[in-house]
């Protein structure tokens, strides 16, 4: 994978992402704060986090599209003001860690962006499988 993805890709990937949050609240099999399913929700954060700045420094037109889907998953999941901030932690994490990395776009950013959107599609369709 060159690391480019068109625009049909990445429609494919939040269609994906969009049923995953309609499914969330339908695995939550209790009100515990915390959850089976937490640590790929909180790696998917992460990925959100690190693909919103990837894809901006790479000039991308998402404008907030990364951070409103991470808004999307907290409405979802964020159930207690604990979870809502692991979440939010884990998305500046991702963010921060690749705004330290990457100060311009290279081929290595993009590729970077490419593994990430296919780890997450990876990680929502995991999700979505899972019976409640």
């Amino acid at each position: 994978m060159n690391g480019v993805w068109d625009v049909g890709h990445l429609r494919g990937w939040l269609a994906g992402l969009t049923m995953l949050a309609m499914v969330m609240p339908a695995l939550a099999a209790s009100t515990e704060d915390v959850r089976p399913y937490d640590e790929k929700l909180l790696r998917l954060a992460e990925i959100l986090g690190a693909v919103h700045f990837l894809r901006e420094l790479c000039g991308a037109d998402d404008g907030q599209l990364w951070r409103q889907q991470m808004l999307t998953l907290m409405d979802a999941e964020g159930s207690t003001l604990s979870r809502r901030v692991r979440f939010a932690s884990r998305f500046n994490t991702g963010y921060r860690s690749y705004r330290r990395t990457y100060q311009a776009c290279t081929s290595g950013a993009k590729d970077q962006t490419g593994r990430f959107l296919a780890e997450a599609a990876e990680i929502a369709k995991s999700l979505a499988e899972q019976k409640p």
